[in-house]
């Protein structure tokens, strides 16, 4: 995060927002890791990292609406 964002308070859905981004980034370099071994018996391996990239990716993008619709109800209110 930088200097500038770190000057305000997130709100929870930013805060959300930016977990599910670094999860999906641990999931993309956990992948990326298997398919970097190359192990004969990976298969199985790349599956399950397939399935929790799909998780994230979903959570990531039920999020950014989340901040979406917030954003959008605050311009609203104002």
């Amino acid at each position: 995060m930088n200097k500038q964002a770190t000057a305000f308070q997130m709100t929870r859905s930013e805060q959300e927002t930016e977990n599910e981004a670094n999860r999906l980034t641990a999931q993309v370099d956990a992948a990326l890791a298997v398919v970097a071994m190359r192990a004969p018996d990976d298969d199985d391996s790349l599956e399950s990292a397939a399935d929790r990239i799909e998780r994230v990716a979903r959570d990531l993008a039920t999020a950014l609406r989340g901040l979406a619709q917030e954003r959008k109800a605050t311009k609203e209110e104002s």
